[in-house]
């Protein structure tokens, strides 16, 4: 089942905070149940702020992102990166800063309420080519020279450079269909995503371009890993992504 976790906090905060009010403007104790729940309302408050506009954990569920982020490892997402939206709605209230090709970001994709996460390739107004494994953008082929990373026999790690940055890919020795073949331009207000483990991705060449407004942020750091419930958490994977 997915819960709306943003959902249930916002309700849970409204609820309260209600709750605070009928305590301190009807009510008037100093103890007893209502003024224990309308005491969360301070504390809900603060988490929704800081989840909804400063920064929101996640977790990595699938190897759509290898070698970068493993199942297990988990996240924070910069939420005010390209502007700020209301919780829940998610109407765009504040406008700064711009997406940038190579950004890591989370997003809701169009065909599902699920987070993804994914990298930013193809910006508004890009024809994105993507012919045996190899990106080309505006028809100029991206750089992609072998790593130094070990690989197995059925994969190779790659470098691939992005405009500035540079990040590490995973590949197919033999390219699977969803790398072979694949066109698109990509629309005004949207934005094309890759997966950096390129033959196990679900991402824009299966299900299109994300529009702008399902964007929820930039993720821009590796603070935990926890792949088993049972298992001690570590934190030898810390660190920023590119």
């Amino acid at each position: 089942m997915n819960f709306n976790f943003e959902l249930i906090l916002t309700v849970l905060f409204i609820l309260t905070a209600l709750f605070w009010i009928i305590n301190h403007c009807i009510v008037k104790k100093q103890d007893g149940f209502v003024e224990f729940i309308a005491s969360m309302a301070p504390v809900l408050g603060i988490v929704l702020l800081l989840r909804s506009f400063i920064v929101e954990p996640f977790q990595i569920p699938s190897k759509s992102m290898v070698p970068n982020l493993l199942v297990g490892d988990f996240i924070l997402v910069n939420k005010f990166a390209y502007g700020l939206r209301l919780p829940v709605l998610r109407y765009k209230f504040y406008d700064f800063g711009k997406p940038q090709r190579g950004d890591v970001m989370v997003f809701f994709p169009p065909h599902d309420d699920r987070y993804f996460i994914k990298r930013l390739i193809g910006l508004p107004g890009d024809e994105v080519r993507v012919i045996e494994g190899v990106v080309y953008i505006n028809g100029r082929q991206i750089s992609q020279k072998v790593s130094g990373d070990s690989a197995s026999t059925n994969h190779i790690i790659m470098n691939e450079r992005l405009s500035e940055s540079e990040h590490k890919i995973q590949k197919r020795l033999s390219p699977t269909r969803l790398s072979m073949n694949h066109t698109a331009i990509v629309p005004d207000g949207h934005f094309f995503m890759l997966g950096d483990n390129r033959d196990n991705s679900s991402d824009s060449r299966v299900w299109g371009p994300v529009p702008e407004d399902r964007l929820v942020g930039k993720a821009f750091a590796r603070w935990m890993f926890w792949d088993k419930f049972l298992s001690l958490p570590s934190f030898r994977r810390v660190g920023w992504l590119n």
